[in-house]
């Protein structure tokens, strides 16, 4: 039987506003490549080399390794389709506009790869509106610690809310929402996420062009587990396509107990 096909279904070269807590610099950048799922055997296993490349001679290159939050750079399994997706975050600041191509080398010696526009536009406007709104933003959060669910509140079809920026400082932003089992950033696991509100396959699969656009609530599509802790983090982005976003904004995790 012949090996499956390594096939690019999109890429990202974009800015990143990172509002985690731990230290790292908010401005930083990122690389990431999806691919189409590879039945038969785990895309890992058929890549030779990811390289991104970009103005002035720049080269990053992805790991091919699990990623976390320890390493930042690898691959992250998407349990609902099968598929895989390559990631590296790098804190060395916005990158400059331009051009950038990610490169993806297969074992059996096939190249594939695809590239992109960066503008900076975008990074100011949504980054600007995010600093001025960002003490609101959280306060508005729900749930949180400081506002848990009540007691005895049923653990299907939770509804998770907060501002947007449109509310606050009328700018249009698309919303991604990541949920994980854990009581702190460090136990939040990207590799097993209960629920996350994937609003680039419901844009591409489910033909919603405005989907995530100015969203301020969420109904989590997972029953949740009693007396468990939950993290989850809300990405503010300019695009709900991968290959036309030019900023991502990781607000900080919001942390609750269910009853």
């Amino acid at each position: 039987m012949s090996k499956p096909e390594v096939k690019i279904y999109d890429i990202m070269a974009c800015n990143v506003f990172w509002d985690f807590e731990g230290g790292l610099p908010q401005e930083q950048h990122k690389f990431l490549v999806s691919f189409f799922p590879t039945p038969g055997a785990p895309t890992p296993d058929l890549i030779e080399k990811i390289v991104a490349r970009g103005p002035g001679g720049y080269e990053v290159e992805f790991a091919n390794q699990k990623f976390h939050g320890g390493n930042l750079n690898g691959w992250i399994h998407d349990r609902v389709f099968d598929s895989y997706w390559y990631m590296v975050n790098l804190s060395t600041g916005f990158m400059p506009e331009g051009v950038y191509t990610i490169e993806v080398t297969a074992r059996d010696g096939s190249v594939a790869s695809r590239s992109r526009t960066q503008r900076d536009e975008p990074t100011r406007t949504l980054v600007s509106a995010y600093r001025a709104g960002k003490q609101k933003i959280l306060d508005s959060y729900h749930p949180t610690k400081a506002a848990p669910p009540e007691p005895g509140a049923p653990l299907r079809d939770v509804k998770s809310g907060w501002t947007t920026l449109k509310e606050l400082e009328d700018v249009d932003a698309y919303y991604i929402y990541r949920l994980s089992e854990g009581g702190s950033i460090a136990e939040f696991n990207t590799q097993r996420l209960v629920w996350w509100d994937n609003i680039f396959v419901q844009r591409n699969i489910g033909k919603d062009l405005t989907a995530g656009l100015n969203r301020g609530e969420v109904t989590i599509e997972a029953e949740l587990k009693p007396g468990q802790n939950y993290a989850y983090f809300v990405e503010t982005t300019d695009s709900n396509v991968q290959s036309e976003t030019n900023i991502c904004i990781f607000q900080p995790h919001q942390y609750f107990t269910t009853p």
